[in-house]
């Protein structure tokens, strides 16, 4: 086991480094007859790539994909799918001044420890630029999912640093840089330009959800629903927390109100997250993200050499100073992922099996 692919019968085996000649990933058992090209995967790449705004990291990629294998004449055949990327803007000499040292809150201490060698050139295989190729096995996923059972995946960002951001509508995430659901992103700009002058960085939490989910998903005990999109979501680089449904604010509430009400119109709310005993309901499935600061800042900061001698540290180099910004098409393409994968499961188990029981609605406002 080598911890770089995710999933078995959708299986995405994600390779490359972030200063490599190319990143990429093979989709292994995605089903034939899909239409497919690279118009249908390029968008959401194009939705995480870095360069877009002022306020992330100013690397230069188009990210442009391209399909090696798996389609023939616009169809996917059921054999491996490869998509490659490549590199075209690394700028390896920035990352000089820390060949000896070790980044606080990065991976090159652990990595270090573990394989004796690392990349320090943008982190190698601990970069967030790994999260491309899954942005782009995701929008396979999508597609599948969305032609099959009319699926769909969206995100946005609910709070930058201290700054919580209000939901007001789905119709502004993609009219500004931050995915945020506000008309208005003016205090997430300013609080952004202070911080990039300050030469520090901030997390983030975002939120994720699917709609129209088969009833049934999700294999007990251990392969449970919201246990795998758990640990879909804590592979992407700089998670440190996953809520589903009400999360931790379950904690504050009672059964009377936490268990979601069920009435021949449909459920009365959705604490669960659209999961019940690791099985999807066929409500919408709700998941929220903590992203963690960056660690590649410009604020001096104490650690050692490869000698374990003190030093300070200071990161040079392009960097997101919230690399929350640009996760919510990276957590859309891991909870597909996951969904995809029980879809799969499911299919193979119980075939053309229906619910004994005529799934209700999803929703249901008294």
């Amino acid at each position: 086991m080598s911890g770089n692919t995710f999933g078995n019968l959708f299986a995405v085996t994600n390779f490359g480094e972030s200063h490599g000649p190319a990143i990429g990933c093979v989709i292994d058992g995605c089903p034939p007859g899909l239409m497919l090209s690279e118009a249908d995967i390029q968008p959401d790449l194009d939705r995480r790539r870095p360069g877009t705004s002022k306020f992330v990291t100013q690397r230069d990629e188009p990210d442009a994909v391209e399909i090696l294998s798996g389609v023939y004449e616009g169809k996917t055949t059921g054999t491996p799918i490869c998509l490659l990327i490549k590199n075209t803007d690394q700028r390896s000499k920035d990352y000089g001044n820390i060949v000896q040292t070790f980044r606080p809150g990065h991976a090159d201490y652990s990595y270090f420890q573990k394989y004796g060698i690392r990349d320090p050139r943008g982190g190698g295989r601990s970069s967030a630029r790994l999260t491309a190729p899954m942005v782009a096995a995701g929008a396979v996923a999508k597609k599948w999912l969305f032609e099959k059972y009319g699926t769909v995946f969206r995100g946005c960002m609910t709070q930058i640093g201290e700054l919580p951001i209000a939901f007001e509508s789905w119709e502004h995430v993609p009219k500004n840089p931050f995915f945020a659901p506000v008309a208005d992103v003016s205090a997430l700009e300013a609080y952004m330009n202070a911080l990039r002058k300050d030469g520090d960085s901030c997390g983030a939490r975002l939120r994720v959800s699917a709609s129209n989910v088969p009833v049934g998903l999700g294999e007990p005990l251990f392969d449970k629903m919201d246990a795998d999109i758990a640990y879909a979501m804590m592979g992407v680089n700089a998670v440190k927390g996953v809520e589903i449904g009400a999360g931790f604010a379950s904690v504050a509430q009672r059964g009377s109100s936490h268990g979601d009400s069920l009435t021949p119109r449909g459920f009365m709310g959705n604490n669960a997250g659209g999961v019940l005993g690791g099985i999807t309901s066929g409500q919408d499935l709700e998941v929220s993200v903590a992203i963690k600061p960056t660690s590649s800042i410009l604020t001096p900061r104490a650690s050692i050499d490869m000698t374990g001698q003190p030093t300070e540290v200071v990161t040079k180099g392009r960097h997101d100073p919230c690399v929350g910004i640009r996760a919510t098409p990276i957590l859309e393409a891991m909870l597909a992922l996951v969904v995809m994968e029980h879809a799969l499961r499911r299919r193979a188990q119980c075939g053309d099996v229906r619910p004994a029981l005529a799934p209700i609605a999803a929703h249901y406002a008294p």
